[in-house]
């Protein structure tokens, strides 16, 4: 599913259980529709209401924040014509596709999903069963949001870095199904823009719903200003020199104002300004750039019908794509009719495509070098962190690779049988370095 080399396409999707806030504004509404304006991108928007159901079972909040969202993004200018703006649930080629994935993703990588076992992880604490309260869509979610990703063959997907792992997690299954089936997903690279941080919320820790520390992004002005006036700082007294290190009502400005803006700011900090007129200042200065948001967003609001038809003439620009995209994979895969009298079709790819087990040295976009250890099904067993060169990663390599074989291997025959699942991967990382060592 190849695109114009001169096109990169993106892919950012929202879920669909709250109202947004001003951190989802600064941290992914706002740069993605500035973004979505170039002309090399071709920009996939889309409400993902099937992740909401992981969350969520108050079917009345998640059609209200499908409409909150969908409104958000219009009224903050995003172009229905020039980008993919979809519901994920008008698109039902992304849960066949998450079935063709689920069945070539790896158990134990999905039991290393940082959701699952922060979940696991609490009902241990509790002296709990580990799958306590924990459903299979919890589970399943990374290959959903693979399935996203991999249906429109997105090149970059800006995300947190909490979403990283996922990221990896879907190449790693792409990678699967590839060395299976042929060349058919793009490896998709993660986008992380370091210079928009975390907005801090209300009490200082991230603004998140889970904390209850959000300031919503279309709220009324003089709410707002009334949200703003309890942002938490410290004691100190009008006149009294102020940090802005660590300072949350700092941090909301600055993702706000320009350069010049901050710096003054800066300057009020170290004069000792007080707390009051700092929290009028950040007040005045989101107001002027949400206002006419505001008022665009309160009309869209109102006409619920308009956003609906704008939500199914995007699903039917996505259908362009995914229905045809789909039945090559189902041709790829062996769901074929059959009365077409199909000859056997030999796995080409991976014949001459296929991964080979051991170490991969790569540079991300990060400027860093990385180096993983791969199987044979080519999914990652290690990962290392970034070098500043890659002769220092593959100095790395060269040492792990001048490890003794016979004694990988009998570290590798002592974890073996076991049932516990790090020991488990512990040893299929153990085998794959023995054949990597033996290999030299």
């Amino acid at each position: 599913m190849a695109s114009s080399p001169s096109i990169t396409r993106y892919l950012t999707g929202i879920t669909t259980t709250g109202t947004p806030h001003l951190g989802n504004y600064v941290g992914s509404v706002r740069p993605s529709v500035q973004f979505s304006r170039h002309d090399n991108v071709q920009s996939f928007y889309f409400l993902a209401d099937y992740h909401a159901l992981i969350k969520c079972d108050e079917p009345a909040r998640i059609q209200r924040s499908t409409l909150e969202i969908a409104a958000t993004w219009l009224a903050c200018g995003l172009d229905p014509e020039r980008v993919t703006f979809y519901r994920q649930s008008d698109i039902p080629e992304i849960p066949e596709l998450t079935w063709f994935l689920t069945c070539v993703s790896a158990k134990g990588m999905l039991n290393r999903a940082h959701a699952y076992k922060a979940a696991v992880d609490k009902n241990l604490a509790k002296n709990e069963d580990p799958d306590n309260d924990v459903s299979a869509g919890l589970f399943m979610y990374p290959v959903l949001m693979g399935a996203d990703i991999l249906m429109f063959n997105a090149h970059k997907v800006p995300v947190g870095r909490d979403q990283v792992q996922h990221l990896e997690m879907t190449r790693d299954i792409a990678q699967r199904f590839n060395n299976l089936y042929g060349e058919h997903f793009t490896l998709p690279e993660v986008v992380i823009d370091d210079a928009v941080a975390l907005l801090p919320g209300l009490d200082g820790r991230k603004m998140s719903k889970s904390y209850d520390n959000t300031i919503p992004l279309f709220t009324p002005r003089p709410q707002l200003q009334k949200l703003i006036a309890g942002i938490v700082t410290d004691s100190r007294a009008p006149g009294e020199p102020k940090d802005t290190e660590g300072s949350a009502l700092f941090q909301i400005y600055q993702a706000f104002a320009s350069e010049d803006e901050t710096q003054a700011l800066r300057g009020a900090y170290a004069e000792g300004i007080a707390w009051g007129d700092a929290k009028q200042l950040l007040f005045e200065r989101i107001d002027r750039e949400i206002a006419p948001l505001r008022e665009r967003y309160e009309t869209l609001m109102a006409e619920p019908a308009q956003i609906e038809a704008t939500l199914l003439a995007g699903a039917e620009k996505a259908h362009a794509l995914s229905q045809p995209f789909m039945s090559r994979l189902r041709q790829a895969v062996g769901l074929r009719s059959l009365a077409t009298g199909a000859k056997p079709v030999a796995k080409a790819a991976k014949s001459t495509k296929s991964t080979k087990a051991g170490f991969k040295q790569y540079r991300e976009r990060d400027g860093l070098f990385y180096f993983k250890l791969l199987d044979e099904q080519g999914s990652t067993l290690l990962q290392s962190r970034g070098f500043q060169t890659p002769q220092e990663a593959g100095r790395v390599i060269g040492e792990m690779q001048q490890l003794p074989h016979d004694l990988v291997n009998s570290f590798a025959d002592r974890l073996e049988p076991v049932d516990n699942e790090v020991a488990l991967a512990a040893s299929k990382v153990l085998e794959a370095l023995a054949k990597a060592t033996g290999d030299q």
